[in-house]
């Protein structure tokens, strides 16, 4: 794979001496959360802040994921970059890349990806504990905007793998919200029609405890437009979370 860098950031990360593999892998930063360690490899995540914009920086070594296509592995940052792309050329609200390469170091498979920062928005996890009281029209606002993101998810043929509150981030522009995507890394197409959007959306519900039968129809509304069996899908999903439930 060819090395990516968006051409909005390139003067920028050129100005700093940043647009290489090689100066952004050795740069120094201090990391935001504790390495992942897990598929015989480990990855990072830093905050880069140049000028008046600011990023996310994940690096990662022999930190694989396989596939039949790759057999033998390959970075899982190459597939997140990959559906980042697909993401955006299918007009599916979701983060950016700003800069992706890969290299074999020393028998090392190095991968990193730059991603813009949401500094201006909030994922849905944090709304949730002030849910109760958060105003009527406020909650209503970013219900229609989850149940907008997760129509145009799965009007494109794609379910995300991972859609979590944590994984949606929402910004208020008036009296609206707007919502995007973060953690692609599991998305893939739609293969089982209903089935595949049922089994998308149930985890959303289930972590997103404090919404009420009501909130549940509204995000619903948004999601399956007037024409839509709501009691059907209600049914579905009620079932799908009992299932859970059992298993877990």
């Amino acid at each position: 794979m060819k090395d990516f860098i968006a051409s909005e950031e390139q003067r920028l990360l050129a100005r700093h001496s940043l647009d290489s593999f090689e100066a952004l892998w050795a740069l120094q930063l201090e990391a935001v959360d504790e390495p992942n360690t897990e598929r015989g490899g480990w990855s990072t995540v830093f905050r880069l802040e140049l000028e008046d914009k600011a990023f996310y920086l994940k690096r990662q070594s022999n930190y694989l994921t396989h596939t039949l296509t790759h057999p033998l592995g390959e970075p899982t940052f190459s597939r997140e970059f990959r559906n980042i792309q697909r993401y955006n050329e299918l007009g599916i609200p979701a983060l950016q890349a700003v800069f992706y390469a890969q290299r074999k170091v020393a028998g090392e498979q190095r991968a990193l990806l730059l991603t813009r920062a949401l500094d201006n928005w909030q994922d849905l996890d944090q709304l949730l504990p002030g849910w109760g009281v958060m105003p009527v029209a406020q909650r209503n606002a970013v219900l229609d905007a989850c149940g907008l993101l997760a129509r145009r998810l799965h009007a494109s043929g794609q379910v995300h793998g991972c859609f979590y509150p944590k994984h949606i981030f929402l910004q208020a522009r008036g009296e609206v919200y707007t919502a995007q995507l973060i953690d692609l890394e599991k998305t893939r197409p739609a293969l089982w029609g209903d089935r595949d959007r049922v089994k998308d959306l149930e985890p959303l519900l289930r972590r997103a405890q404090v919404w009420t039968e009501a909130d549940v129809q509204r995000f619903l509304s948004a999601y399956l437009g007037s024409s839509a069996n709501m009691d059907h899908w209600l049914e579905r999903l009620t079932r799908r979370r009992k299932t859970k439930a059992v298993s877990a």
